[in-house]
Order: C-alpha cells, then sequence, then structure tokens
C-alpha cells in the first residue's frame, strides 16, 4: 500500500518508520511545509519522496493527515473533495473541530478519526522512533461514520503499530484527553514559568533540579506550535479542567497558610489513589 504523511513530525514520521519496516507501506510520500523537515525526513529514511498534497492524494492508498489539528482542520475537507477511494486518517489530540468540518461530507464514511495515545516533549522527524507505539492505545471517534472496509483497514494499521483500539465518540474524547493530556502540559508549562520568574538564578536550577522536577516539568519543552491549537481547539474543555485544577491548589495553598496539616495529609493520600489507576495500566 501506498502512503501518504502529511505534517513529517514525531507522530507522522514514527507511523512512517513503523509501516515500512513492517512491510505495509510500500512507498511513503511525505508533505511538509517546512524544508527542513523535508530534507530531514528524506535524510533518515522516513519517506522515499517528497512531493505536494495533490500529487501525494492521487498517487497514494491512504493519506494520514498529522500535521497540527488547526491544519487538519482546513485540510481534511479539501483532502475528501479530491480523494476517490482512498482512506483518510488524522492523528490529532482533538476531534469534534475535524469531525464537525466534514460532517455531511460526500465521502465522509472514507475518513477515520483517530488518536495515538502516545508522544513525546521532542518535536521534528529527527524525534521519530520505531518503538513509539508499542503497548499504547489508540482512540478511533464516531467509528460507526466510516465505511467498514476503511475502518478495518486502519484497525489493522494501528495494530501492526503495536497499539490497542478503543472505541468513543469524539465529543467524549475531547473530555477525556483534556483531563489525561491537556492539563498535564498547561501545569507542565506553567511550572516552568513560575520557576524561571522566581528562580534568577539559572544554576541553581541546573545544579538542583532533581529527577522529580525533570519529570515534571520536562512538558514545557514541548513544542507552542503543536500545543496552542489544541488548547485553542479544546478551549471549553481545558477551561474546565483548568478551573477544577485551580480549586485544588487553593485546596492546598489553604491548608498551609491555616497551618491545617491534617486536611492536607488527607487531600495527598486521596491523590494516592491514581496509584492503582496507573498500575492496572501497567
Amino acid at each position: 500500500m501506498k502512503i501518504a504523511v502529511v505534517g513529517l513530525g514525531l507522530i507522522g514520521g514514527s507511523m512512517a518508520l513503523v509501516l515500512k519496516q513492517k512491510g505495509f507501506a510500500t512507498k511513503v510520500f511525505g508533505v511538509d511545509n517546512q524544508e527542513a523537515h523535508t530534507q530531514k525526513a528524506l535524510e533518515l529514511g522516513i519517506v522515499d519522496e517528497i512531493t505536494d498534497l495533490n500529487s501525494a492524494i492521487a498517487n497514494s492508498d491512504l493519506i494520514i493527515l498529522s500535521a497540527p489539528v488547526s491544519a487538519c482542520a482546513t485540510l481534511l475537507p479539501l483532502v475528501l473533495d479530491q480523494i476517490k477511494h482512498q482512506i483518510v486518517l488524522d492523528t490529532g489530540s482533538t476531534k469534534m473541530s475535524l469531525l464537525d468540518a466534514v460532517k455531511g461530507h460526500a465521502k465522509r464514511g472514507r475518513y477515520i478519526a483517530t488518536h495515538p495515545m502516545w508522544g513525546t516533549e521532542f518535536s521534528g522527524p529527527e524525534a521519530a522512533t520505531e518503538d513509539a507505539f508499542d503497548g499504547r492505545a489508540n482512540v478511533i471517534c464516531n467509528a460507526t461514520e466510516s465505511d467498514k472496509d476503511a475502518l478495518t483497514t486502519v484497525e489493522q494499521l494501528y495494530t501492526l503499530l503495536g497499539m490497542y483500539n478503543v472505541y468513543m465518540e469524539g465529543k467524549d474524547h475531547d473530555v477525556h484527553v483534556a483531563y489525561v493530556s491537556h492539563i498535564s502540559h498547561i501545569t507542565s508549562f506553567a511550572l516552568a514559568n513560575t520557576v524561571l520568574e522566581k528562580e534568577k538564578e539559572e544554576n541553581a536550577i541546573f545544579e538542583l533540579a532533581s529527577a522529580g522536577f525533570e519529570s515534571t516539568v520536562r512538558l514545557a519543552k514541548s513544542s507552542p506550535a503543536m500545543w496552542m491549537p489544541i488548547f485553542k481547539q479544546n478551549k471549553e474543555n481545558v477551561l474546565d479542567v483548568l478551573n477544577e485544577h485551580i480549586t485544588q491548589l487553593r485546596k492546598f495553598k489553604s491548608c498551609i497558610e491555616k497551618e491545617n496539616w491534617a486536611y492536607l495529609t488527607e487531600l495527598m493520600e486521596n491523590a494516592n489513589k491514581i496509584k492503582h489507576v496507573l498500575d492496572r495500566e501497567e
């Protein structure tokens, strides 16, 4: 199967690498508006040929949209306009903007809304890796709106990547990822800004930062170009999560101000319950 990858970053690049390695893709066309990305993707063997979007669509059996979600919401209807029987999937972290963009489209059935639940703080084709997706969940949204053959092919694609498929409605997906993914990135960005604002001695940060701090703040190294559109697309859900997070922070602040150590302990003990959820996934 010939595939086109539109957006040669961490996710798109990693998918191309694995699909070539597994023999799923006989040829990979790469599309990206950053010349540095296209050259690096060719150099690393992630893609076989760089081309424009129209040529990629015409010559591919499957098109993977892995550009920022704001760009994909614009691209998706245009891609569906041009396809004949090809399959189109996206890998975006929000789903409703894309689902709304193609609602009622004559070729809506050829589109599968997916979200492989993996990522790192790194970006660009040089961050792509062949063991990216092993054991991770891939979310498929509004599956009943997609053609059966297209859905089956995409399910097989993600299984080949080493992922397991989870099914839910796009609206539910966007709520859940706001809680388990988007708030983590906002918190990390905010913590990094807090430390940079209050700790003016950079050497002290470097010398004293523990593994705990580094793991908590590592997401602050994530690309703003990728995450700003995600926060924008999922604004209402992100605000809802932020309000709850701020409420929880105020509880901790109040306990320390009032020296209410018993309630502070209770808050931390309640937080420990997350261990059972995370341990269940291992």
